[in-house]
């Protein structure tokens, strides 16, 4: 998997995906990330990426074509059937189910905006999607990218140390994960549950299950709208809304 960050601030992508999941998966070789600036692309000495908008209003807004040059010299260094991704507030959301996607594309251009974004003819023209992150406004794109980046490395095959670890994360299966415990057995007077010490696996994972199910109802209910449960999942869940009241 490749990534290609077009950002006015390069130093924040590089220093970011050297440590964690992605930065051991860049040294094994598994996952490039490149950050780049559209200012090497302006055409004045004081390498001008913004303007004010058209129309008035506050803010700065950034220019098509340094952009644009930077979105096709990134499009070049990228395998055939790569995309270019815009980080943007008004993008579809990024979701388990669009990482999942993405993870099957050989690379990614993503565009980290800064000010009050980016002229709409550059999306029109470069910019195959436009992704969010959630309902609120950071200062700029960098973060978001980071976020997507770190999303869709820790599903390839063989970067996590186990998979196993990525296909029980939250939201895999469409419900939030499970209570994890660890040693010592009890703490503060608060012990593991004893089903977890008890070896019987099968109870182990009904109980994962469970959890899982009632967290989600709890939490995010949302999530469980329209979800077809097996009769098991709903005997789990109706369990621990019994056990609840």
């Amino acid at each position: 998997m490749q990534f290609v960050v077009i950002t006015l601030f390069p130093e924040l992508i590089h220093t970011a995906v050297q440590v964690g999941v992605v930065g051991r998966a860049i040294e094994r070789g598994q996952v490039t990330v490149q950050a780049i600036t559209p200012r090497d692309f302006a055409d004045d000495v004081r390498r001008t990426v913004d303007d004010r908008p058209y129309g008035g209003g506050p803010g700065m807004v950034l220019k098509v074509e340094p952009l644009g040059l930077a979105i096709r010299t990134a499009r070049d260094r990228l395998p055939a059937g790569s995309r270019c991704i815009y980080m943007g507030a008004e993008g579809n959301p990024l979701t388990q189910r669009k990482v999942n996607e993405l993870k099957k594309l050989p690379g990614m251009v993503l565009l980290a905006g800064r000010y009050e974004g980016v002229d709409e003819r550059l999306l029109t023209t470069e910019v195959d999607e436009t992704i969010s992150i959630g309902d609120y406004v950071l200062s700029g794109g960098e973060l978001p990218a980071l976020v997507l980046i770190d999303a869709v490395v820790r599903t390839l095959p063989g970067v996590l140390g186990d998979d196993e670890s990525a296909q029980q994360d939250s939201f895999v299966n469409g419900l939030l994960d499970w209570p994890h415990y660890t040693r010592p057995q009890e703490f503060t007077g608060l012990k593991v549950p004893d089903v977890l010490i008890g070896g019987n696996h099968d109870a182990i994972r009904r109980w994962r299950l469970k959890q899982a199910l009632g967290r989600t109802w709890l939490r995010r209910p949302e999530l469980l709208n329209g979800r077809t449960m097996s009769t098991e999942e709903q005997l789990l869940l109706n369990e621990f809304k019994a056990e609840q009241s």
